[in-house]
């Protein structure tokens, strides 16, 4: 029994994590910076703030609230604003981790309204319930079917494993790189897509295509001189941000 939810909480990390990792890239290259970038913190096709929060999904849409009597409409509305104050949380707490623990922003909704330390803001708490009522009404039943037939068979539990391996390598080889880079931030926020590009830009001559992954240019000889360059590079942008606000006035 043990052994099966532990087959169950591996198989949902590795589904969220891999599927987040598509939807993240979709949403770079069509909608928020327009061009393919390898999104999240690690280099390989997965985020596993998405894997945690698969978990959430998954825990909080098979609680049975309704033992405690309470109608179908009910116990609906509760799971439902549950997973959505949730999801907002677990996007808080990694915000503020990678903030506090790398000087390092993962994502920013600073021109939001109504945001919080520009890592959570209404509009996406919305998105995070539109994608609990989705999940709920169409994914958690097959979900629930795909657990319980993929844990009789250990070659899909041999394959979780090694997925599971693969994040492990990949968080401690990007957790390097971040630590690369905090300690010569001096305590300033680095904003990580904005040095991404910043990267590809720079190293692009390096590569007859912008490189995909730019931070694999990163290294111990030149991140100090890297990262003076990204903190210029955001000023100047900053400047030309704040006359062109001024010239439309």
């Amino acid at each position: 029994m043990v052994m099966k939810i532990l087959v169950a909480i591996a198989t949902l990390f590795v589904i969220g994590s891999t599927l987040g990792y598509v939807i993240e890239l979709l949403f770079r290259r069509f909608v928020s910076q327009k061009r393919w970038v390898n999104p999240g913190f690690m280099v390989g096709p997965y985020i596993p703030l998405y894997g945690f929060g698969t978990m959430i999904l998954y825990g909080l849409s098979n609680v049975p609230l309704d033992q405690f009597g309470l109608p179908k409409w009910a116990v609906v509305l509760i799971t439902l604003l549950a997973i959505g104050i949730a999801l907002t949380l677990i996007e808080l707490v990694a915000g503020l981790i990678f903030i506090k623990g790398l000087h390092m922003k993962l994502w920013d909704y600073s021109d939001r309204w109504g945001n919080f330390k520009g890592l959570i803001c209404p509009l996406f708490s919305l998105i995070w319930f539109g994608v609990g009522v989705a999940y709920y009404f169409l994914l958690n039943p097959i979900l629930v079917k795909a657990l319980l037939f993929i844990a009789q068979y250990p070659i899909y539990v041999f394959f979780t494993g090694v997925v599971i391996g693969m994040i492990i390598v990949d968080f401690c080889y990007s957790l390097h790189l971040g630590l690369m880079i905090k300690r010569v931030s001096d305590k300033a926020t680095v904003k990580f897509d904005e040095l991404k590009e910043y990267l590809s830009d720079k190293f692009a001559h390096e590569d007859k295509k912008k490189p995909f992954y730019a931070l694999h240019f990163l290294s111990k000889d030149n991140v100090k001189e890297v990262i003076k360059g990204y903190y210029e590079k955001s000023k100047e942008n900053a400047l030309k941000l704040k006359n062109k606000i001024l010239r439309k006035k």
